[in-house]
């Protein structure tokens, strides 16, 4: 078993660790092996810090052998976005002038998962400064599908997501400002949640856009989604929009059991230009969670139409904010699509920002209207499957359906929902503020409908 031991999830690994049936080092070596054997073809890492990895589950290996068992995480390989602050270890933002950059603290996040134990294999390839959707980090090299490797794997947590799909870790995080956890999870067949904002601390982890930031957990299983957020959720003195909420064991509350449950389909905007093949995918999920016992209503949301201007509007305002000295200063030093963005966010106005703002407020009442009638809303993730590499003209199109959550700090999670000529599908789940429960819940009923029926990419193309 030991050399397939990359392939399982937290919540199969989890056990068998605690009672000591493998060793956090035989399961790092066999995940860090993945992870080198086919990182040169899919570029998934930036960093495989192989040496840190086995001295650290040298450490828990001997930690649960004195009885010292931590949870769930503990002995568990994990990578991380590279945008999330590792004390004393690089952490490039995907960027040129942060390529030597090292904290001097971890992250919240970081130092969560550090406390419960889990083991850190790397960190993982993004979109320069997390600004685009496709990975194609031009000073790093594009990360690949590898369902495809001719394909993008969304972004910008693009390597995460590619790392879960090809086993070269066991999870990951990511980060969601319009989409770039639920993008990647979508287009590389894993699950991938962006929390309610304000559940999870941002702190130590470099800033895209202030008010639409989120970090979330990308993995193989909707279990394993809910036990990671189980140990990164919480109120931090050090980020001030995070609030206080009682310590929720979420995994606990994956029954399966959605009967009477409704499912709010808004179809003027999420089912609008959608690929056929997608739709169709989504609209036979739709399908099964009624035939779980679940109820469909039809609901308006008239203001999703300004959600394009919304988001781009406030996403390259702030951006530009943030970045402003160094656009002015080397703009030869970031990439030129990035640098294209960041020239564009001196363009609007302040009247258009505040007129952004005004409509994620009405954006916000009418949601909380729906959820008066509605449990959850339930679309397609995308509206395509993986884009070809160099193909960037995806970014717009794929903000589209998941700019809402992130506009309105509502919790979404993309599960996976089957395939379109061959390539993952994934279907998203809206539920209302804090809901985190109730949209695993239904994700986790979904899920073990089989959409996905075992497949998994084929990597011996990878090595051809």
């Amino acid at each position: 078993m030991d050399d397939q031991l990359f392939r399982m999830s937290i919540s199969k690994l989890a056990p068998l660790v605690q009672n000591k049936m493998i060793s956090p080092v035989e399961l790092t070596q066999s995940v860090l092996s993945q992870a080198k054997k086919y990182n040169p073809q899919i570029n998934a890492y930036v960093d495989i810090t192989e040496e840190n990895a086995l001295a650290t589950a040298r450490i828990a290996e001997d930690e649960i052998s004195q009885g010292g068992y931590r949870g769930k995480l503990h002995g568990i390989p994990l990578a991380l976005k590279d945008i999330l602050y590792f004390k004393d270890e690089k952490t490039s933002i995907g960027s040129k002038i942060h390529q030597n950059f090292r904290s001097t603290e971890d992250a919240t996040v970081v130092s969560k998962l550090k406390e419960a134990g889990a083991i850190f294999t790397g960190k993982l390839n993004m979109h320069e400064y997390a600004w685009g959707g496709t990975t194609n980090n031009p000073h790093f090299g594009p990360c690949r599908n590898p369902w495809d490797l001719e394909r993008i794997p969304g972004g910008s947590s693009g390597g995460s997501g590619a790392a879960v799909i090809a086993d070269m870790t066991i999870g990951s995080l990511g980060t969601d400002t319009g989409g770039s956890v639920r993008g990647p999870a979508a287009l590389c067949g894993i699950v991938g949640l962006k929390p309610t904002h304000g559940l999870v601390s941002k702190y130590g982890c470099f800033p895209l856009a202030w008010s639409l930031d989120h970090i979330g957990p990308m993995t193989k299983t909707v279990e394993d989604n809910a036990i990671m957020l189980e140990y990164i959720a919480g109120q931090d003195d050090k980020d001030i929009t995070t609030q206080y909420t009682h310590s929720i064991e979420y995994s606990k509350w994956l029954t399966g059991d959605i009967k009477g449950k409704v499912i709010g389909i808004e179809e003027d905007y999420f089912f609008n230009n959608i690929e056929s093949g997608v739709e169709n995918v989504v609209r036979e999920g739709i399908k099964k969670l009624e035939q779980l016992g679940a109820k469909i209503e039809i609901v308006k949301l008239p203001s999703l139409q300004y959600t394009v201007f919304a988001e781009m509007t406030t996403i390259i305002t702030e951006a530009t904010t943030i970045h402003q000295k160094n656009i002015k200063m080397r703009p030869e030093d970031f990439g030129a699509d990035v640098q294209c963005l960041l020239k564009l966010g001196e363009v609007p106005s302040a009247v258009d920002y505040l007129q952004a703002q005004q409509i994620r407020t009405i954006m916000k009442r009418e949601f909380s209207s729906v959820f008066e009638k509605v449990d959850v809303l339930v679309s397609p993730q995308l509206p395509f499957t993986a884009p070809k590499i160099g193909d960037d003209n995806v970014v717009g199109e794929s903000v589209r359906l998941m700019a809402p959550a992130n506009l309105t700090g509502l919790p979404a999670i993309s599960v996976p929902c089957g395939f379109s000529e061959g390539l993952p599908v994934g279907m998203q789940i809206i539920g209302p503020g804090f809901s985190e429960t109730l949209i695993l819940n239904i994700a986790y009923a979904f899920e073990k409908t089989n959409p996905l029926q075992g497949k998994k990419p084929n990597l011996n193309k990878v090595l051809i």
